[in-house]
Order: C-alpha cells, then sequence, then structure tokens
C-alpha cells in the first residue's frame, strides 16, 4: 500500500509527500490507474512504502529521465525510445502486460467505424464524415497511439471537428459521449465505466490496436534497494493479479506480452532475478 500523487508539479514532489525513509517513487499512467490494475499491485505489494506517481506517459518518462521516480510503467513505446533507453535513463526493461485499444462511439455509427476493414481506415471514415472525435492531447500513450494511427490514415485531424481534452482517459471518453462523437479508448478502462457511457465499442479487430505496459527500472546513481524486489514481484505476482481482471464480457483485460525478453541497459550489483520470463498460466 502507499500513497498517491496525480500530477507531477516540480522536482521533488514525491519526497516531499512522505517523511521516515525514502519511499519506493513509482510512476504510472492514468491508463494503469482507471483500468483497475494499479489498484491490484497496491494491494497486493507488501514491500517499503510506495508512492505512486499517476500522470500521462510522457509526463512519466520525463520525470524518470529527471531522476524523480525510481520504477516507471508506461505504454508509449517511441516515447520510452526517446525519453528514457535512448539517453541511458534505463537499467532495465521488463515487457509487463498488454490490454487492447478501441476505436468507441455512437450507437448510430454515423462514419460507419464499425465495418472498417483496419483501424487506419476506420480514422479515415471518421474523419471524412467530420466526426466529431476527441482526443486526449496529453503526450499520454493513448495519445501516442491516436497519433500514429492518423498518420497510417494519411489524416491530419483539425478542427472544428477534431478536439482535445487534455484530459485522462475517463474524462476524455465522458467528453466524446457528450459530443455524440468517436474516440480511442483502452478496452479495461472503457470496461470499468460500465452503463454510463452511451458510447459503444465500435472498432477493435487490428493487432494495431495492442497496447503494450512496460516496467522500467531507472537508472539512478543510488537505486532505491527496492528496485530489484518490486520489479521481480512486479513480474510475477503483481503480473497475475493484473492478468486476472476481466471485461464486461468476461474475456481478459490484460494479456502476458508474448514473446517479451526482457533487457538490462547496464550492469547491475543485483543478483536477484529482476525480470523472470512468464511462467504458464494454467
Amino acid at each position: 500500500m502507499g500513497a498517491r500523487i496525480t500530477c507531477i508539479a516540480a522536482a521533488g514532489v514525491v519526497a516531499a509527500c512522505h517523511s521516515g525513509p525514502a519511499p519506493l517513487r513509482l510512476g504510472t499512467t492514468y491508463t494503469v490507474q482507471q483500468s483497475g490494475a494499479l489498484a491490484v499491485l497496491e494491494s497486493l505489494w507488501t514491500g517499503p512504502h510506495l508512492v505512486t506517481v499517476i500522470a500521462p506517459s510522457g509526463q512519466i518518462l520525463r520525470a524518470a529521465a529527471s531522476g524523480d521516480l525510481d520504477v516507471v510503467i508506461t505504454h508509449a513505446p517511441p516515447l520510452e525510445q526517446r525519453l528514457l533507453i535512448g539517453p541511458g535513463h534505463a537499467l532495465l526493461r521488463c515487457p509487463l502486460v498488454a490490454s487492447r485499444f478501441a476505436v468507441v462511439g455512437p450507437a448510430s455509427d454515423p462514419a460507419a467505424v464499425g465495418t472498417a476493414t483496419s483501424a487506419a481506415e476506420a480514422f479515415r471514415r471518421i474523419a471524412r464524415t467530420g466526426g466529431p472525435f476527441v482526443s486526449r492531447g496529453d503526450s499520454s500513450g493513448t495519445h501516442v497511439k491516436e497519433l500514429a494511427l492518423w498518420q497510417a490514415a494519411g489524416v491530419k485531424p483539425t478542427p472544428p471537428w477534431y478536439l482535445e481534452s487534455g484530459a485522462d482517459q475517463v474524462a476524455t471518453l465522458h467528453l466524446a459521449d457528450e459530443r455524440r462523437g468517436y474516440a480511442l479508448a483502452d478496452l479495461p478502462t472503457y470496461a470499468r465505466l460500465g452503463g454510463t457511457l452511451a458510447a459503444r465499442v465500435l472498432f477493435a479487430a487490428d493487432t494495431t490496436l495492442t497496447n503494450p505496459y512496460t516496467l522500467y527500472v531507472v537508472r539512478r546513481p543510488n537505486l532505491h534497494a527496492a528496485t530489484a524486489s518490486f520489479a521481480s514481484w512486479a513480474m510475477a505476482r503483481g503480473r497475475d493479479g493484473i492478468l486476472a481482471l476481466r471485461l464486461g464480457d468476461g474475456t481478459p483485460a490484460f494479456v502476458t506480452r508474448a514473446g517479451g525478453t526482457p533487457r538490462r541497459f547496464a550492469p547491475s550489483r543485483c543478483t536477484a532475478p529482476l525480470c523472470p520470463r512468464p511462467r504458464p498460466r494454467s
């Protein structure tokens, strides 16, 4: 168990929120929180005090690069490469779990997204009919994926049909619902909203809509003593807890990342099996 901070205001904000021995500082995203995955991790973790910082992936990765976080869980591979791996701030990379994105929108589906043959085609249809489409617009993993889909569709989205919420996943979905518009959603978060939305899942049948979450141990001059045990635990018992989460139809909300190979980016004194390979599930 631990404390949560829902935004990063300045360097040192985590340390200011806890007295005594330094807490383990975990940075993660709104979709990890709003999907229920974070609550699972926090409820199962019995190690040193955990302080969790919640923000869009881009903000979390920048905080990690600045040395303000010990471990991060994000879902924006291009930003992870540019902000953490490339500059040498990642000590260990552990493929954790994956969920799926989906295009959601009004049941009437004026853009005929539901009959598209690919996610890119679904986005082209939305642009062709003038949306509306509500974007996160916040450098989150969801926003990064959305921009990649617009690029694949050959579309540069523009107002007035393209709106940016600048908010988290839940707020963005509610705004899209109010506008009777479309949005990109991670399925676990959408499922947890239950009957509060009129929007329906219209398109999800494309492998490009895979949503991979990765755990990184941040390379710092003085590693927190609990980083090794947390990474090892998260890839075993913690992940098992996340994999037990279900969507509304009973199917798994998250799956193990097939073929994900752990990678250590720098020598480590730690001898613990930080990132064990996925265990077979019965």
